[in-house]
């Protein structure tokens, strides 16, 4: 690809709870840690394309794009999202398409200003039929859940071993956070804390099975390969970006088991990239579930239907915080994902995408994996927007493609 855009520098503040300060200086922050990173300053931007989902509701914004013009004092084209990948995906193909040159992605979520709201806006947004049938933020999970074992006929001590293996998803989850400066929750769990909150909740999943409520923001730079040989000896090239859509009423979709929309995704993703599952050896997932990061590793190819609890508690049972997948390692969620990086939904991709970036290019610090002697070559990002209605795979590479 002739005009093949990369990202130069990326950006993010560490996730939680923000109750006095402004969301804009949360992604004021973001942007500035990305413009420090390069030589990328205000003057240099062409567009900014930005996502937020409930700002407008919990901080009663109405153009967002106002309060980002006012923040780079610039008066440059700028547009909205409800999700970071779509921010990405509408930047890159600006830049593909050789309209722009340098253009900032946002991403910004203020969520526990209305927290005692939020959980009734979080299902409106998840599928609107459930929540008008008394459906909770986690009702879908499990139903879910419940879908997937008898689907499969999981039952016995591989039942057993399947509730087990979501509580080792957790548990491996919060021990990546602890090297994780930015993340929410910097604290390790056990599987009996897991195993004990499911059982106070008289339910298959419990408090430590989902994703918190966050605060953040986060922001990269893209820009043509052009602009980034000047600017960077050592650019992330987005190789590829897949995303589809499926029914916003979850229990009106033909398998209940699964995401569809990420299988989708990921087919275009790689199809551009050229790059498939067994190329890919760091893995950024939406886990708002610890049910959602072990199907959508089946989803998106990693492991075959039905097979991936099984990939996931060998790996465990090996080595520590490492999936197995005949017989290589696969990272997932070195950052602590979801789980324990935190949500903040319009923030969220740009946070997996600055995981996967520090990753390829070798700088991850303490959370730094190695492929044998060298780097991991290529990374995958997959957020959703809603209960899988729309998925968006995106396909990473760094400078040894």
């Amino acid at each position: 690809m002739q005009n093949q855009p990369a990202i130069v520098a990326v950006g993010r503040t560490k996730f939680g709870e923000y109750y006095g300060k402004e969301p804009e200086k949360l992604i004021e922050e973001a942007w500035l840690a990305a413009s420090n990173e390069c030589c990328i300053e205000r003057k240099d931007l062409e567009a900014c394309y930005m996502s937020d989902c409930f700002l407008p509701i919990t901080n009663k914004l109405g153009l967002e794009e106002g309060f980002l013009s006012e923040l780079t004092e610039l008066h440059v084209p700028m547009e909205v999202t409800r999700s970071f990948s779509a921010a990405l995906l509408t930047a890159y193909h600006a830049i593909q398409a050789g309209v722009y040159n340098t253009v900032l992605v946002g991403g910004i979520e203020k969520m526990t200003d209305r927290w005692d709201k939020i959980r009734d806006d979080l299902m409106l947004l998840d599928d609107p039929w459930s929540y008008f049938a008394g459906g909770t933020p986690e009702s879908n999970h499990e139903l879910m859940l419940r879908a997937y074992i008898k689907k499969h006929n999981i039952k016995g001590e591989n039942l057993d071993t399947l509730n087990l293996v979501l509580a080792e998803i957790a548990v491996k989850n919060h021990a990546n956070a602890t090297k994780n400066k930015y993340a929410q929750y910097q604290r390790k769990i056990t599987v009996e804390q897991v195993l004990a909150a499911r059982k106070q909740a008289h339910k298959t999943l419990g408090l430590y099975d989902f994703a918190p409520i966050s605060d953040g923001a986060s922001a990269l730079i893209l820009t043509s390969k052009s602009v980034a040989k000047k600017i960077s000896d050592n650019p992330i090239h987005v190789l590829g970006i897949g995303a589809a859509t499926d029914y916003l009423n979850y229990p009106a979709r033909e398998d209940l088991s699964r995401f569809i929309a990420s299988e989708y995704a990921m087919r275009s993703a790689s199809k551009m990239a050229n790059v498939y599952p067994a190329g890919i050896q760091v893995l950024e997932v939406n886990d708002q579930s610890t049910v959602m990061e072990m199907i959508s590793l089946e989803d998106l190819g990693f492991y075959k239907s039905g097979t991936a609890w099984k990939g996931i508690h060998e790996g465990l049972q090996n080595s520590e915080n490492i999936y197995s997948r005949k017989g290589s390692p696969l990272y997932v969620n070195t950052d602590g994902g979801l789980k324990a990086n935190g949500n903040p939904l319009g923030a969220t991709g740009g946070a997996q995408i600055f995981e996967v970036f520090h990753q390829l290019r070798g700088d991850a610090n303490e959370r730094q994996i190695k492929i044998g002697a060298g780097l991991p070559k290529h990374g995958c990002v997959v957020e959703f927007e809603g209960f899988g209605t729309k998925a968006y795979a995106t396909i990473l590479g760094g400078r040894n493609i």
